[in-house]
């Protein structure tokens, strides 16, 4: 397998991602497209959240949660921190190196979350647990939601966080997979009372410091966590792409392009989302992103009545919790703003804001990959974000059950012909 080096940075030539076709815009890019008006939108948001902090009661969370929404898609796009094209790396041609960020992410995230709940609850017996944890049920639900969820970003091309940072990009897919996602978790709510009665009611809700302390759930974790690095460690060493060294830049012109031009190191990535993953659950509550998307999709539900009036046990659920009512105006809704808001800047900073007319293939793609997003999100109580990161961080089962159904899924759907399946 034959390697080549942009911007200092190995690649394996292989099979495309979905974000493949991004490259750094030419030397003809208008400067205010990549300069002024990524100034103006982060002053914008710097603006928005002065202005959200002065409101009475929940001011600074609010301002909070958009600023770190912000710097969280900015992470995202320029790492190209998407759990999909993580995995395709790594099953179509053995690259663990996005499997890696992820681990690396869940081992920081591990020790913040540990760290944050021995205050919380400092004896961790049952039936207690942390507030607003994503720590669920784990039955064949759950597995079920995972495996959904999984073939939806197989289909579609992305999970739900990367959808929302690629629309910052112009991508053709993402808008249709967003709705799809709303219709998904409008299934989700037909279907949640049959499924909760006749199985989540009596599902263990397992939580690792419950029977290990938390002592013993952190070395768990991280010994699983290290584990599996090990395992892809020795894949990579098998088929490792050439090296190279980078010149370091020498002017200052050459440091920012340096920054702002490729692709940010892999493991940035993954400390990064294990960091913001640490502060958001410091002020605000575990990091997920779809509970403002399943709230408006609740509120439709209910005004059109479409949404039985009365969803057993789910409201019950910490995580990713739908509340019809105001769900933009609230620390989810305005850091899935911000995410949006972060990505867009990084992506006309990076010149690698590309749109183009969606086609056919584009919307059925991503309304019918969304859907299965939406699904899968709703019924497992969170997505990537939220029930695989958060959940795991926690130690909850169900964080790991999620996690590697969701891989099943994704392996399915790459095995799909490619019609189907999002290049």
């Amino acid at each position: 397998m034959t390697a080549r080096i942009r911007n200092g940075e190995p690649a394996l030539r292989a099979s495309p991602t979905p974000h493949a076709a991004l490259a750094p815009a030419s030397g003809a890019t208008a400067l205010a497209g990549r300069v002024l008006l990524p100034l103006l939108l982060a002053g914008a948001v710097v603006a928005a959240a002065y202005a959200l902090a002065a409101q009475p009661g929940g001011g600074p969370s609010l301002a909070f949660a958009l600023t770190l929404g912000a710097a969280f898609g900015a992470l995202l796009q320029r790492t190209r921190f998407c759990f999909l094209c993580h995995a395709r790396d790594f099953i179509d041609r053995r690259d663990p190196r996005g499997l890696l960020a992820i681990l690396l992410a869940l081992a920081v995230g591990t020790v913040g979350y540990h760290i944050v709940f021995g205050a919380w609850v400092p004896n961790p017996v049952a039936p207690r647990l942390p507030p607003d944890a994503h720590i669920g049920p784990v039955s064949w639900v759950l597995a079920l939601a995972g495996l959904a969820f999984g073939l939806g970003m197989a289909v579609s091309g992305s999970c739900i966080s990367a959808h929302l940072y690629r629309l910052g990009e112009g991508s053709p897919v993402s808008p249709f997979a967003l709705v799809g996602a709303a219709g998904g978790f409008l299934l989700g709510f037909l279907t949640w009372n049959d499924l909760y009665l006749s199985t989540i009611i009596t599902a263990p809700v397992v939580w690792l410091p419950h029977h290990l302390g938390y002592g013993g759930s952190l070395a768990v974790q991280l010994l699983a966590l290290g584990g599996l690095a090990a395992l892809l460690w020795r894949f990579r060493a098998a088929s490792a792409p050439e090296t190279a060294v980078r010149e370091p830049p020498h002017t200052l012109p050459d440091l920012l392009r340096s920054w702002f031009d490729g692709r940010w190191p892999y493991w940035i990535g993954g400390l990064g989302v294990g960091l913001i993953g640490f502060l958001v659950i410091l002020r605000l509550k575990p990091l997920g992103v779809t509970s403002a998307i399943g709230s408006a999709a609740r509120q439709l539900g209910n005004e059109v009545g479409l949404v039985p009036l009365r969803l057993e046990g789910l409201d019950g659920f910490a995580g990713c919790a739908t509340v019809p009512g105001d769900s933009w105006l609230t620390p989810n809704g305005l850091l899935v703003a911000g995410l949006v808001a972060g990505g867009f800047a990084a992506s006309l900073a990076a010149g690698q804001f590309t749109p183009r007319r969606p086609t056919l293939k584009d919307a059925a793609r991503g309304l019918g990959g969304g859907l299965l997003l939406g699904w899968g999100s709703m019924t497992g109580l969170g997505c990537t974000i939220g029930t695989l990161l958060s959940g795991t961080m926690a130690g909850a089962l169900s964080g790991w059950v999620f996690g590697l159904t969701v891989l099943a899924g994704v392996w399915a759907g790459l095995a799909l012909p490619r019609r189907f399946v999002r290049n």
